[in-house]
């Protein structure tokens, strides 16, 4: 009996090393596996400019601002993408969502001027300067602006996460890919977007409100 007690022991041990290791597989794959589900289930929201269902609000989303209000291509796209939306007539109203957290910064300034350059009026654009991250856009667009359903503008990559986070926070989204031109450091980006959606679970999880808040306003 003693012996068979004694050569349980080193069994139970292969065992729970192996279920450690099973564990320890897992959570490192769940979140290239998370990605993915994400890209497969919302990526089927994406659409072109010419192919995507009218909605009378698009959501731009910033990106990194330069010196004298310069706009980085992948903003620079995503605002021009915006733009040929408007003047197909696929959207009324524009949010242009960015950070704004220093005097010296200022996305949704920027983006703003450069869709008026374009031909969009002034009063069809609405600025959002609490829009830090893509869950303080999707929250905001929501609670602040009492958005219901629209059309979410920025690159692929950026997409199923961003449709998955506004969808999560109540409003019906879709999508248009803002990819005009290949980018520096694609993919770092892809890398960083598996950190981040799985970062987006978490937020819809918690469901925090973002650090700027503020009264509603109507996009009347």
């Amino acid at each position: 009996m003693k012996q068979n007690r004694l050569a349980e022991k080193p069994q139970k041990r292969r065992k729970g090393c192996v279920w450690t290791a099973v564990l320890l597989a897992g959570l490192f794959a769940f979140p290239f596996v998370w990605r993915a589900a994400v890209k497969e289930w919302y990526g089927r929201q994406i659409y072109s400019v010419d192919d995507v269902p009218a909605e009378r609000v698009a959501i731009v989303f910033g990106a990194a601002v330069y010196g004298n209000g310069r706009l980085s291509s992948v903003l620079r796209d995503r605002v021009e993408t915006a733009v040929a939306l408007y003047h197909a007539g696929r959207v009324q109203k524009i949010i242009v969502s960015g950070d704004n957290s220093s005097p010296n910064y200022n996305e949704p300034a920027a983006m703003m001027a450069y869709a008026i350059e374009r031909g969009v009026p002034p009063e069809l654009i609405q600025p959002d300067y609490g829009g830090r991250r893509t869950y303080d856009t999707c929250y905001r667009a929501r609670h602040i602006f009492g958005v219901e359903s629209a059309v979410l503008i920025t690159q692929e990559f950026h997409l199923p996460r961003a449709i998955f986070t506004c969808q999560s926070l109540g409003i019906e989204a879709s999508g248009v890919g803002a990819d005009l031109r290949p980018y520096r450091g694609a993919r770092w980006y892809e890398i960083r977007e598996t950190a981040a959606t799985l970062v987006a679970l978490w937020d819809v999880i918690r469901k925090s409100p973002p650090p700027v808040l503020g009264e509603p306003i109507s996009l009347e």
